[in-house]
């Protein structure tokens, strides 16, 4: 496996659940309990970009103080903001995954 393709798992998740929409109604149940049961390792995921995202924050903050270069903290409070939208939608997968009812 390439160094790519483990980062790529390392911060996303879809690799993990299997689609609920393709096959018969037994296979679209079986890809739903795997799914729900793949549901555990989210809170993973969103404690690795939780971490980025105060590291990137954190590397901003001394771009702007300690180096007084507000241009360059930009390059680290840019991804810092943007894992608060990521954790958004992985705690709502999570949620979604854990406290709703099957549809099938």
């Amino acid at each position: 496996m390439t160094f790519g393709n483990l980062l790529y798992r390392y911060f996303f998740f879809s690799w993990l659940f299997k689609d609920v929409n393709r096959g018969n109604v037994f296979e679209r149940s079986a890809a739903l309990r795997h799914n729900r049961d793949m549901a555990r390792w989210l809170p993973t995921y969103m404690r690795r970009w939780l971490w980025c995202g105060l590291l990137f924050y954190l590397l901003g903050g001394i771009a702007e103080w300690a180096l007084d270069a507000p241009g360059v903290s930009v390059l680290f409070y840019v991804p810092s903001a943007l894992s608060v939208p990521v954790n958004a939608v992985i705690g709502a997968a999570w949620l979604g995954l854990k406290v709703l009812p099957a549809q099938f």
